[in-house]
């Protein structure tokens, strides 16, 4: 079963909820989509029109969007702790958003974590037991570096997270039907140990890669069990219609968003 559900009224699916986590205690996750808009600062928009629209995601899930913290997302590795001092950081602005961070971890109830995507892979991370929880942006670099290992380990070691008891998720993101790679992007897969598993080799030196998979397997390697990791079947390629696509789109289109927060401990 599909683990991102839309929340909004028959027809319309601006948001998507990772609908299982509304078990935990105070739990919001989810994703956006085109019908939400652009919601992010760095692709030419308007910020005054951003931010209307980051405001209305806050108030559709009944958050204050004075907790909305955001990264400054480089395709890298860096995993940054939100402390409360760091809320309502990048909400407005890109010069206030934590700097050169793919992941953000925190254990402070009532931050909200947001990343901004069109094809890279959205992973959540949610320790039920400690009440920490991680969002990360996957790119193709990222993946590689293993951005979702350095999110465990790290939270492991901030929070004494066991990764055993980690829920994970992996949002919606390109598939392997709309992502071809050529021989560079290859050559970085294959040394990972099993990452010549996700490559489906077409011609011309260049294969169809899994990126969803190549992280579940890389969530799998840092010590979560496969049966608490649920992955989305939305592909970004496929459906332009539903989301933004910068493979799809040839590098001209918006952002969608992914939350993760926890309004109470």
């Amino acid at each position: 079963m599909e683990p991102f559900a839309p929340m909004g009224e028959a027809g319309e699916t601006p948001f998507l909820e990772l609908r299982d986590w509304k078990r935990y205690d105070g739990i919001s996750a989810g994703f956006t989509t085109r019908q939400a808009g652009n919601t992010a600062l760095h692709v030419g928009d308007d910020a005054d029109a951003v931010a209307t629209r980051r405001q209305a995601v806050a108030e559709m899930l009944g958050w204050d969007f004075a907790a909305f913290t955001c990264g400054e997302q480089v395709h890298g590795h860096h995993v940054y702790t939100v402390r409360k001092e760091d809320a309502g950081r990048g909400r407005l602005d890109r010069m206030s958003a934590i700097a050169d961070s793919d992941a953000l971890i925190t254990d402070e109830p009532g931050i909200m974590l947001v990343q901004f995507f069109a094809d890279c892979v959205p992973l959540y991370f949610l320790d039920p037991v400690t009440g920490a929880i991680g969002l990360a942006h996957a790119g193709w670099k990222g993946t590689v570096a293993d951005i979702a290992g350095h999110t465990v380990r790290r939270m492991a070691e901030q929070y004494g997270t066991n990764p055993a008891d980690l829920r994970s998720a992996i949002g919606p993101s390109i598939g392997p039907c709309c992502y071809e790679v050529d021989e560079a992007v290859i050559g970085r897969v294959t040394q990972i140990e099993g990452g010549s598993r996700m490559l489906d080799v077409t011609e011309n030196g260049r294969a169809r890669l899994d990126l969803k998979e190549l992280n579940r397997h890389l969530m799998i390697k840092a010590g979560i069990l496969p049966s608490r990791i649920e992955m989305s079947t939305w592909c970004t390629g496929c459906r332009t219609d539903l989301f933004f696509s910068h493979r799809a789109e040839n590098g001209k289109t918006g952002r969608m968003m992914s939350w993760l927060g926890r309004k109470t401990r």
